[in-house]
């Protein structure tokens, strides 16, 4: 499956959904985000069970800054609906395989638990 571009408008459906959601910034005036690219269709043909999506910042600029995007490209990774994983840079293919067998393994009862622990610790 080839990955997706999202506007402003499809990303709340795109992201809280079921599943594993992968999101990549990007803009066309950055080197690194071009040399990505290829790397993150390539997985997206390898784990087609997985949602590869894409925002260009430059045509969605009020969604990357509520996302607080500073730097490109940033990967972000949701899994039902609960952002686990977010970070700026370029990534090699291995370290991105890495990254989804990591998010692929998580015990999300436990992502959940830990979430309303940290939620309940902040309202004192």
């Amino acid at each position: 499956m080839a990955t997706k571009n999202l506007t402003t408008q499809e990303f709340e459906s795109a992201v809280s959904g079921e599943g594993i959601t992968l999101v990549d910034f990007w803009a066309d005036w950055c080197g690194p985000c071009k040399m990505f690219a290829p790397i993150y269709e390539q997985a997206s043909e390898a784990h087609p069970d997985i949602t590869f999506a894409k925002v260009d910042t430059e045509a969605e600029q009020a969604l990357a800054a509520g996302l607080e995007i500073t730097a490109i490209p940033t990967l972000m990774a949701f899994r039902d609906g609960i952002l686990v994983f977010s970070q700026a840079g370029a990534l090699p293919a291995k370290s991105l395989e890495q990254l989804i067998d990591g998010v692929k393994g998580l015990d999300m009862d436990d992502v959940r638990k830990q979430i309303a622990e940290h939620e309940t610790s902040h309202q004192h």
